[in-house]
């Protein structure tokens, strides 16, 4: 199964380290049906709160049926192995090809590479995967593996012999992808004779290893890209000159065609222009490069924003300017999708553009791909309000899909669509509510109701999701991601809703989460605990969707290229009476002396409790007494922001995994692997880490040195100022500022499974003196779990092993933080 070969990539493999240099096949893809069917269940609010691990427990039919065909079954081992591409790890131990797919589908890879022993001898390899696998040494087959739980991975031991010299190895690996699929292979050499591993490589293995090295320390010049020219630097220079490919592509949920670039990496260059920012995409954007000499070709990903800032120049001063602002800015530079033909229609854009972009979605809403209900919300708008204004033959069409989608899982279907979310379960009845209405005498395909009926149904469960918002809102606390897709949801209700009771309730709804977002907002960007979060939203401060609300809402902010709500917010404040009350603009873009103390509780039972506190110059927000120690999902659980800057922002967490910009759920940024313990009063916050010894060994700090006015990094102490306001980081040991790779001058580490961070925000003085005044802040844990630190502006504050924090003869109890809650001005300073 060896390609051919002419020289190898070698590297030490000591005893316990795993295996991560592979050539790769081309992954094998099939489309897995089952026959339609319904399912039973209901919203699960806290479907990521698991009991063992990250594993979500919700199963579709096709994970029975596929489970019930293959688990403990040799998998079905397909094709020969032929050469791809080359896998490099770039510190990740697996080889790690996990990513999103709409509908049920059966992955299959190849894998190989070799083991140079030695001597010979018997060898134990560890094998882990969440499908299936099966291993072959110097082309026998050794054993199998075949668990096929859904992203649950499991681990096996194989003894192998091992012959002097070169041991071929190689796996077929499996799995059934539904949507979110963890697919990847770790292989450990547990224990054997001496060896390394040695990579088959075409050409020079020098030249492979120098364009492992180039890769391995490039980075972007800068962490965010609002203007000028957007490039990657390397201090790896190559020797030869290499052919660079670079794909821009969008998070998972874009649809829209990647740009593609071919590129020229000169001998001894260091720096690959990729162009102006206003030539290249906006929004937060994965760079696929790869790099190609003497044969060999390796790709490593990068992530960056590109937000197109400059263009945009300042927000209009009057609302009326700031809609037509919006609505001429995602129809004119928006992604091809239901919501941008929304913005165009709106705005008198019709035609054959606008109809081909609505034509363009409705495969996947027949299809039910994940993730359609997003799509078709907007097209119900479009439909409904502007039918007139779309060619009838495309409007033929969209009945037709209209008819035949599946709206809830007690509807037959064999999709994976994730109906437990509350985002989603938002969507889909009102999608159902809507839809019934719009064909109220037509036969659904699906349900075979009538669509009265259907818009019965949905209206049922449109008032059931509206009485758990009020009495709870979301379990998905503060999620950046989030609050646009639910403000889709109750915007298409206030705006459509044939119910007046809806639409009322609707109206307090969409007003009640623009004041969350303004409690919780630093000169209108959101700041503040996430209950689910990504990189691709954690790092997007300018083209962010809530900060194109802010723009839209408070003049604060700009625009994103694929939005979800912000065209329905637009119409509904121009078209249908939707009225934002004044008083949170002075809220959401905080200048008052004072500080502001806004505690409160989100999601069933209140179970995540809220802090904020912001001044003119920082705000910073966590969530109290959360699931301390427990495994972590996509929650970031402290974030913070400096001066008027939305870039100079800092959150700290454990990552998921080692790989970036990865499918993780928590990935390297998008949540915590082990959520800290957590303690807040104001200006000040500490977090312990106790992390199990199977996930990653440090946790860390985005902290982009550029976006702040003047920073140091300094053994155990990091500081940084942006404007007035000013941060102190202190750690439990010594910082590692990374200095390669992605993340290179953005990225603070402590290292270790036990870690512990003291933040300390101030806007009063230089940042020479704010540092000298606060260094002697330390933690000392008593016998009864309280954590004291002593500060000299609060006094002793004790943070107890009840969640309650005490300082300046307060107390604060998150065990009584209300839905509603409460915000209090504070003198500040002193």
């Amino acid at each position: 199964m060896t390609s051919f070969a002419t020289d190898h990539l070698k590297r030490p493999l000591p005893a316990g380290a795993p295996i991560t240099y592979w050539q790769l096949g081309a992954t094998a893809e099939a489309r897995y049906d089952v026959p339609d069917q319904p399912m039973k269940g209901e919203m699960d609010p806290f479907f990521f709160l698991t009991k063992h691990k990250n594993f979500i427990p919700h199963e579709y039919p096709c994970r029975t049926a596929f489970g019930v065909e293959r688990r403990g079954k040799r998998p079905d081992v397909t094709g020969e192995f032929a050469l791809a591409r080359f896998w490099l790890p770039f510190g990740s131990p697996r080889v790690d090809l996990s990513g999103f797919w709409f509908r049920p589908t059966v992955v299959g890879t190849w894998a190989t590479t070799a083991i140079e022993a030695a001597s010979a001898g018997e060898a134990v390899l560890r094998l882990g995967t969440c499908g299936g696998a099966v291993l072959f040494v110097n082309g026998a087959e050794i054993g199998f593996m075949a668990d096929y739980v859904r992203n649950l991975e499991a681990k096996q031991d194989f003894t192998v012999s091992l012959k002097v010299g070169l041991n071929e190895i190689s796996v077929f690996f499996d799995d059934l992808a539904e949507r979110d699929a963890r697919y990847f292979f770790q292989m450990d050499y547990v224990s054997g004779p001496v060896a390394q591993q040695a990579l088959p490589v075409p050409g020079k293995g020098a030249t492979a290893a120098a364009i492992e090295a180039a890769l391995d320390d490039m980075h972007f010049e800068k962490p965010v890209y609002r203007a000028g020219e957007v490039a990657l630097v390397t201090g790896a220079a190559l020797p030869v000159s290499a052919e660079a490919h670079v794909t821009v592509e969008g998070d998972f949920m874009s649809r829209e065609e990647p740009m593609r670039l071919v590129l020229t990496l000169a001998a001894g260059q260091t720096r690959l222009s990729l162009g102006e920012t206003a030539s290249l995409p906006s929004d937060f954007r994965h760079f696929h490069v790869s790099l190609t000499a003497d044969g060999f070709t390796a790709a490593r990903v990068f992530g960056v924003e590109i937000c197109h800032a400059e263009r945009q120049g300042e927000a209009g001063s009057a609302l009326v300017e700031r809609i037509t602002e919006t609505l001429d800015e995602i129809s004119e530079f928006g992604e091809p999708d239901n919501v941008m033909a929304l913005a165009r229609l709106a705005s008198g854009r019709y035609g054959a553009k606008t109809d081909a972009m609505i034509a363009a979605t409705l495969p996947t809403i027949v299809d039910c791909h994940d993730c359609a209900d997003f799509a078709l919300v907007p097209l119900l708008w479009c439909r409904t309000a502007y039918g007139q204004h779309i060619d009838p033959d495309v409007v033929a069409q969209i009945d037709r899909a209209i008819l035949s989608y599946r709206y809830w899982m007690d509807e037959p279907g064999n999709d994976v669509q994730w109906y437990f979310s509350e985002n989603h379960a938002l969507l889909f009845h009102t999608a159902c509510y809507l839809a019934g209405a719009l064909h109220p005498k037509d036969r659904f395909v699906r349900s075979g109701r009538l669509g009265a009926e259907q818009s019965a149904i949905g209206l049922q469960r449109v008032r059931a999701w509206l009485d758990h918002f009020e009495k709870w809102e979301m379990a998905e606390f503060n999620s950046a991601p989030y609050f646009p897709i639910d403000l889709k949801g109750l915007t298409a209700l206030f705006a459509l809703a044939p119910d007046q009771d809806v639409r009322d309730r609707a109206r307090k709804a969409i007003v009640r989460l623009v004041a969350v977002v303004a409690r919780s907002a630093h000169h209108g960007i959101l700041t503040g605990a996430q209950g689910r979060s990504y990189e691709h939203t954690l790092r997007a401060a300018g083209s962010l969707e809530l900060s194109g609300i802010a723009r839209l809402i408070w003049g604060k902010g700009n625009y994103g290229r694929r939005v979800h709500a912000l065209p329905q917010m637009a119409i509904s404040l121009r078209d249908h009476g939707l009225e934002i009350p004044a008083e949170l603009s002075a809220v959401a873009d905080w200048r008052s002396d004072e500080g502001q103390e806004w505690v409160f509780a989100q999601g069933e039972n209140r179970i995540a409790k809220l802090y904020h506190y912001k001044t003119a110059h920082y705000a910073i927000g966590t969530a109290a007494h959360y699931r301390w120690n427990e495994w972590g999902y996509q929650e970031t659980v402290l974030q913070l922001r400096l001066g008027e800057n939305a870039d100079a922002q800092i959150w700290i967490n454990h990552p998921g995994e080692t790989i970036h910009s990865g499918y993780g759920r928590p990935s390297y940024w998008g949540g915590s692997g082990t959520l800290p313990r957590l303690h807040h009063y104001r200006g000040l916050a500490v977090l312990t880490f106790n992390c199990a010894a199977e996930q990653p060994g440090f946790s860390h700090a985005w902290f982009p040195r550029q976006e702040f006015d003047a920073s140091s990094v300094k053994g155990d102490v990091a500081v940084a100022r942006s404007g007035q306001g000013m941060v102190m980081l202190k750690g439990s040991h010594p910082f590692a500022l990374v200095e390669t790779g992605p993340t290179a001058g953005n990225e603070l580490r402590i290292d270790g499974h036990r870690t512990a961070w003291i933040v300390r925000l101030g806007d009063q003085g230089s940042e020479e003196e704010f540092a000298a005044r606060f260094a002697s802040l330390s933690i000392s844990e008593g016998a009864d779990g309280v954590l004291t630190i002593e500060d000299p502006e609060y006094g002793t504050v004790l943070c107890h092993a009840d969640g309650r924090t005490e300082a300046e003869g307060r107390v604060l109890n998150p065990a009584d933080w209300s839905v509603e809650g409460k915000a209090i001005n504070m003198k500040h300073g002193g």
